[in-house]
């Protein structure tokens, strides 16, 4: 009996690993976005019993994502997921905000399937690029039937979406999962597992997302010493939906600023805190006025929140 063979859809959404420079010496002074998903899975091995197809959903530096992106991306991976051919999604992607896209996706696909996101810490004109290893890493854990849900996979380590930092600002292996630890590491095609995949029900239904421009406000604010009550009272007055605080360790808040947060809550305002540390979660406390952020950091806790907004 013919075993059909599986389906692997790369969506490219361009970032570093799309990059181009002048010079392969050059890991800095390079271009985003440049180069087509087609140009960065021409010579990368398939996994074996595996086909690929491939398909340009944005070309953009990461930095500039928007919600429009996230909108698109998502319907993409809907409609791809319902293929039962299909036995997962790759995603390029820039570094730079790529947890919070991983998290978003997480958030409104929770798929049984694979979604796995990649990018890259130096263009693809490097004379050491990394790019082409993530994705054959990435690849390989979306054809592996260990694989189920939302991860990133960056320099052969497997990261859950909830968890995933980016916590360097140029070394390849950029990305941590903080007190939690990976998912797996992917050695050579094979996939080590080390911990259970996360799972859950979506917060949002992918299908049922609003127009972009009719999204809840949800903007951060960090409390650092010396901070003040004046950016809050301005995005108040700006009609922001909600606000997450980066507070200091667990929780904590500079007096000024937690005023302005507690006077934006009685208006109506949703706030949640986060810690800004790398590590660890705000915990619970007897008399909080200030709901936490159930662990998530600040940029996921937005999401959560302009989700939880939209109910």
């Amino acid at each position: 009996m013919q075993v059909s063979e599986r389906r692997i859809v790369v969506l490219g959404c361009g970032g570093t690993i799309a990059g181009r420079a002048a010079s392969a010496s050059d890991n800095l002074g390079y271009r985003a976005g440049e180069l087509g998903v087609e140009e960065l899975i021409a010579h990368v091995p398939v996994p074996e019993g595996s086909t690929l197809a491939a398909e340009q959903v944005a070309n953009i530096d990461s930095k500039d994502l928007g919600l429009a992106q996230w909108c698109a991306l998502s319907q993409r991976c809907a409609h791809w997921l319902a293929q039962t051919e299909v036995a997962g999604i790759v995603i390029t992607h820039g570094t730079d905000t790529l947890e919070e896209t991983a998290f978003f996706l997480h958030a409104v696909l929770a798929p049984v399937k694979p979604v796995v996101l990649t990018g890259a810490m130096r263009p693809a004109t490097s004379a050491a690029a990394d790019g082409p290893q993530n994705i054959a890493d990435a690849l390989s854990v979306a054809a592996s039937p260990l694989a189920q849900g939302v991860c990133v996979v960056l320099a052969g380590t497997v990261h859950g979406a909830i968890e995933v930092q980016k916590v360097h600002s140029y070394r390849a292996d950029a990305f941590g999962s903080g007190d939690a630890g990976p998912l797996a590491y992917v050695e050579e095609g094979r996939l080590r597992v080390l911990r259970a995949w996360p799972q859950g029900p979506a917060l949002r239904s992918a299908g049922s997302l609003p127009d972009p421009d009719a999204w809840p406000r949800v903007e951060i604010v960090m409390s650092h010493a010396g901070a003040g009550s004046a950016l809050v009272r301005a995005l108040v007055k700006d009609g922001v939906a909600g606000i997450v605080v980066a507070a200091t360790g667990n929780g904590t808040v500079h007096e000024a600023l937690e005023g302005a947060l507690l006077a934006a809550q009685e208006q109506g305002v949703a706030v949640r805190r986060a810690s800004r540390c790398a590590q660890g979660r705000v915990l619970p406390q007897p008399g909080d006025r200030l709901p936490g952020a159930d662990g998530l950091s600040p940029v996921k806790a937005r999401i959560a929140l302009m989700l939880e907004l939209m109910q």
